[in-house]
């Protein structure tokens, strides 16, 4: 961005006050000694001219220094919420603006580097770790032809068993990556979801179902089945979904959760259900995606159960 000489807010706002007055002296001064000679209808449309002209100008100014540059920093902070490729500003009319808007660009940059940074980290572990389970795997199917002993055997399961861990946890990582970065566009509704068919073993009991929601149908549609897939896994047997237009709160009859793991739930990777083949994923995934979306999850407290609160913004 080249250098150049920008007007400081207050000599803007000053200007435009000082402008103002000035028009309206200097017309009650044409008013005065233009009335006598020309007649004072045609001195009165001279000086409504004359400040309509004035008034023209300094609305321009206004617009060009203050709400173009206004309105295209939103414009581009809006697009890189959303994952378009849009260009930043490149004019700033006051020093104010022009050192808020360096502010946000740099803010943004950070921002996208990060995510960058998060996706090819992820993208690389993901392949290079591959490789050698590939090859676990492979060598499991040999070894299990083979004459082996009970007891190698059964050391056999225990390493196919952790190869199967390793490959769903590197799949979990791939998902939580593409949650962050992925964003829809649109509304939904409860019905749109269609949860008790994804869940046929879980009773679904929905209020508000035909509620628009402010949230695309994939999003929720995401963060709604990651809720009750986990809810299933602890033991729950039936969620209660309630939508209004400020959130989507689901409850289940399970469990719960402890105090002790409340603060941890949507940790990457933690899980109280390790043996059991839980990757601590799902609720990650789930937060990741009501972020991108600009929502907020969160735990709730409940009596029974555990209680989870999807707010269409942010707290």
């Amino acid at each position: 961005m080249t250098r150049r000489w920008r007007p400081p807010l207050v000599l803007v706002l000053m200007g435009a006050l000082g402008g103002s007055l000035a028009v309206t002296f200097l017309g009650l001064i044409l008013f005065r000694y233009l009335g006598p000679e020309i007649g004072f209808r045609l001195a009165a449309a001279i000086v409504m001219a004359g400040i309509a002209a004035a008034t023209m100008v300094l609305a321009w100014l206004f617009a060009r220094l203050l709400m173009r540059p206004m309105q295209a920093l939103e414009h581009y902070a809006i697009g890189v919420q959303r994952g378009q490729d849009v260009a930043p500003p490149v004019r700033f009319g006051t020093q104010e603006l022009h050192h808020t808007g360096q502010a946000v660009l740099a803010m943004a940059r950070s921002l996208q580097d990060g995510e960058a940074t998060v996706r090819s980290y992820t993208q690389h572990v993901t392949h290079e770790l591959r490789t050698p389970v590939t090859a676990i795997r492979a060598a499991v199917e040999l070894l299990d032809d083979a004459d082996l002993t009970s007891s190698d055997r059964a050391l056999l399961q225990q390493i196919d068993g952790a190869r199967g861990q390793i490959e769903d946890q590197l799949t979990a990582l791939t998902e939580a990556a593409r949650a962050r970065a992925t964003r829809f566009e649109g509304t939904s509704t409860l019905r749109d979801v269609d949860l008790p068919a994804m869940h046929p073993d879980l009773t679904v009991v929905e209020e508000g179902r035909d509620l628009t929601l402010p949230i695309p149908v994939e999003a929720l549609t995401i963060i709604l089945h990651q809720l009750s897939r986990n809810a299933g896994e602890h033991g729950a047997t039936r969620v209660t979904v309630l939508a209004t237009l400020a959130s989507v709160t689901l409850c289940d009859d399970g469990p719960g959760i402890s105090d002790g793991h409340a603060d941890r739930i949507f940790e990457p990777f933690f899980t109280s259900k390790r043996d059991s083949g839980g990757t601590g994923m799902g609720l990650s995934i789930a937060r990741n995606v009501a972020l991108a979306h600009g929502c907020e999850l969160e735990l709730v407290c409940s009596t029974s159960g555990a209680c989870f609160r999807l707010h269409f913004e942010r707290l």
